[in-house]
């Protein structure tokens, strides 16, 4: 079976033919999958608002449902992300080192309901979690953007208590989480939420008192999620060995760190993470996010990007906007794309959608991805599921019909399109 996906026409059943194309073998096993996914926010929950019940049933059906998009594996922010209504978190008291005004009272009103939306439609689903920015009080400016933590020990033991408590209480409303990271995008200081963490600041954190924190709560630790190493001189500092390289050279911190999680720039760290720590777990935390104009284009653009990730090891993948208004800004002004966008009270899929489709709707947890070999093996990526079927999907960015033939049969690619090859 082959699907196809163009421009034009999304999800057809694509073409088998009797020409002999590039002939493409199955190769050796690699990581296990987790699973796919996308992110929780303030502004996907605004946009699902706006339509008929009817339709936004339909449209959390079709990406959580094992019919549609199987999203199992999936982000929410620890207080606010960019895409937050406002900025804020769970405890603006200062000097509340026993998180005493410790509250998620907020996150009832838009972002719980999202979430145990996908969470009653996906019986396996997990969720991980980070902050863009700690409160206020813990940082040495009072400001979401830019900044950073101020680093007492006071301060590390108050942070841990609040990844605790928000732990707690999120397992408590039936959110199934499974891991956090301490910090989103430490690498780089931002006009969003955000918090510069060097790896040195990060390793003691982890090490001395995130970990120990949340120890006998069952939700692990994954380093992350990591944004470097950034390009230019003055980010010489965001290099592989100075976060995760650095954080498993120390004892206390490595025991704790059960994975890390990588976007954007991070994606040049995956490589070596997976050469120096072969049975760590590596997942995509953030897929990157474009402009707002959920073009083709773009989307053929993510393709090689998931190409990228999965090649060199990571287990899952997770994409950013849930749904997004068109034309919708963040809070600080860039409009992105998204998996829905929604205008005048209708609902449209894009075609970052439809790729992620071709990937999460076939490809199981616990399938292991399968190195491909041949001379069109750049333009795959080929996975085993465990009951033995195995999917291959293969892009096509040429200006003509490509033509690949796997284990006897040849598969028609047309011109522009994404297509998905299921071989029992």
């Amino acid at each position: 079976m082959i699907i196809t996906s163009t421009e034009n026409k999304v999800w057809q059943e694509g073409k088998t033919t009797e020409k002999k194309g590039i002939e493409l073998t199955f190769g050796e096993k690699g990581q296990e999958i987790r699973g796919f996914g996308t992110c929780f926010s303030e502004l996907s929950a605004l946009a699902l608002n706006e339509l008929d019940i009817s339709e936004k049933e339909a449209i959390l059906d079709e990406l959580f449902g094992k019919d549609g998009c199987n999203f199992n594996y999936c982000r929410t922010p620890i207080g606010a992300s960019d895409f937050a209504t406002d900025f804020y978190s769970y405890n603006e008291t200062p000097g509340d080192y026993e998180m005493k005004n410790f509250s998620i009272e907020r996150d009832r009103k838009l972002l719980l309901p999202l979430i145990l939306e996908g969470v009653k439609r996906q019986d396996e689903m997990q969720m991980f979690a980070s902050p863009w920015c700690p409160p206020l009080w813990l940082k040495t400016h009072p400001v979401y953007s830019y900044g950073v933590f101020n680093k007492t020990e006071e301060n590390y033991r108050a942070y841990a208590l609040y990844f605790k408590k928000y732990v707690e209480e999120y397992l408590k409303n039936g959110v199934p989480l499974v891991h956090v990271h301490p910090q989103n995008e430490p690498c780089s200081n931002q006009v969003f939420p955000s918090c510069v963490w060097h790896g040195d600041e990060l390793t003691e954190f982890i090490g001395g008192y995130l970990g120990p924190a949340l120890d006998g709560t069952g939700v692990d630790v994954f380093y992350g999620t990591i944004n470097g190493p950034e390009g230019g001189d003055r980010y010489a500092w965001t290099k592989y060995c100075h976060y995760l390289g650095q954080a498993m050279k120390d004892e206390n911190a490595r025991k704790y760190i059960k994975g890390v999680g990588y976007q954007w720039a991070g994606k040049f760290a995956v490589p070596q993470t997976r050469d120096d720590f072969p049975n760590l777990e590596i997942i995509q935390t953030e897929s990157e996010c474009g402009d707002g104009a959920n073009t083709w284009e773009r989307m053929m653009e993510v393709f090689g990007l998931m190409r990228h990730y999965f090649r060199f090891g990571v287990s899952a993948y997770v994409y950013w906007n849930l749904a997004l208004k068109k034309d919708q800004p963040s809070t600080w002004g860039w409009k992105q794309n998204s998996l829905v966008s929604v205008h005048n009270g209708k609902a449209t899929y894009t075609p970052e959608y439809y790729l992620m489709k071709h990937f999460s709707h076939f490809i199981k947890r616990g399938a292991h991805y399968v190195k491909l070999n041949g001379e069109y093996a750049s333009g795959c990526a080929a996975f085993e599921n465990p009951d033995g079927t195995r999917v291959v999907v293969a892009y096509n960015p040429y200006e003509n019909e490509q033509t690949i033939t796997i284990e006897g049969k040849s598969y028609t690619l047309p011109v522009n399109s994404v297509n998905t090859i299921v071989i029992d």
